[in-house]
């Protein structure tokens, strides 16, 4: 985001980092105490750590807790490590303040708001993911329960939808709020409206419309193509995540990114790490950045160099003139997010810059830090 950090704001983030700071207390009081609080596995140098994209640290859904800190009490308190992570998604999910996620994200070129979803759990060796979900505002419950109760990992559109509805799911016939369907309808004015016109000219048509919409200051240019992921390893050395999104803004109806696909959006070893991708996910589906990193983590390397070596097949992979700046470099957004058994993290974009972060919750607290930079400038230089 680009606004400035307001006192109220500035307190409100030293509250959450106390509640961190608490809840790890207990834990450990717990653990000295012999109780059923989550203790060290034996000879692990782990403590519980959860990484993440940065609206993870920023919207409450008008609670006491951002995404982070609720999914980091959990995981202090002994839940699951998963469930601890998806507690934590399921606040942005329903936040209409968000409009990268859940309830009240950008719709469809046809005003809809579709959704996807996946989670994994290390432990298990699970995993659960739903694309092109209508109607559902919690789409990571539904991958859950994908992964639980099926035999399968991926359930989409309207097959996912009546899944949800089976497993009790509600199911509304709109997830639009007020501010997204406004959005879609100025959206719809300042492009051609029958849509469909030759690929160069909608292209052109749809981003000439959305920087109009950033330089007004309709739209958040780190939101738009934002999502929500968290990645986190409790005190056991268990390792899950979760990614949820309402995917590209304004996009050709069904189109799926990489939220939901294994390897791409989210991947998790339980013996290695896990990772995790916000950003053009169609950059991140032609090299599955997050399986390659878990791999590279796997050789040893920290996960800011895995990140790094991720990010080096998606520049070499981007030849098209159309995703090229001025530059010659990609003309997008991507963040990577990467989660070692040790505790090690790191956060790595594609473009740096003051508002570029990710989110960090510890026994010290619940922040944010910047990302790493692979390249200088902006995506649109």
């Amino acid at each position: 985001m680009g606004s400035k950090v307001t006192r109220r704001r500035f307190l409100a983030g030293g509250a959450a980092a106390g509640v961190v700071a608490a809840a790890a207390k207990k834990l450990r009081a717990a653990a000295s105490t012999g109780s059923n609080a989550p203790a060290l596995i034996a000879g692990s140098t782990a403590r519980p750590v959860i990484v993440g994209s940065w609206n993870a640290a920023k919207f409450t859904n008008g609670g006491p807790h951002t995404a982070i800190v609720e999914a980091f009490e959990r995981l202090a308190r002994g839940d699951d490590v998963l469930d601890a992570l998806i507690a934590g998604v399921n606040i942005v999910e329903l936040d209409p303040e968000d409009d990268s996620v859940g309830y009240g994200g950008l719709p469809n070129a046809d005003g809809v708001v579709q959704l996807d979803a996946s989670c994994m759990h290390g432990p298990k060796r699970r995993a659960g993911g739903v694309a092109a979900l209508e109607g559902v505002r919690t789409p990571s419950l539904v991958a859950r329960s994908v992964m639980d109760t099926t035999d399968h990992h991926l359930l989409v559109g309207r097959g996912a939808q009546e899944f949800a509805r089976r497993m009790g799911f509600k199911i509304e016939d709109d997830l639009n709020t007020e501010r997204s369907r406004r959005l879609w309808l100025e959206w719809k004015r300042r492009t051609d409206p029958s849509h469909y016109p030759d690929p160069a000219s909608r292209a052109a048509a749809g981003e000439r419309a959305r920087r109009e919409m950033v330089a007004l200051g309709l739209l958040n240019a780190e939101s738009i193509r934002g999502t929500i992921h968290l990645s986190g390893l409790n005190a056991r050395g268990e390792i899950a995540c979760v990614t949820t999104t309402s995917g590209l803004e304004w996009k050709i109806p069904g189109r799926t990114g990489d939220s939901p696909i294994l390897g791409a959006g989210s991947y998790v070893d339980n013996a290695v790490g896990a990772a995790g991708s916000t950003g053009r996910g169609e950059a991140n589906l032609y090299n599955l950045s997050s399986f390659f990193m878990v791999e590279q983590m796997r050789q040893g390397r920290h996960p800011k160099d895995a990140a790094i070596a991720a990010f080096a097949r998606v520049r070499a992979s981007t030849v098209e003139k159309r995703l090229l700046n001025q530059r010659g470099q990609p003309s997008f957004q991507l963040k990577f997010y990467a989660l070692d058994r040790q505790g090690r993290h790191a956060g790595v974009a594609m473009y740096g810059g003051p508002d570029v972060n990710y989110a960090v919750a510890t026994e010290e607290g619940a922040k944010l830090l910047p990302m790493e930079a692979i390249l200088e400038g902006s995506a649109a230089d």
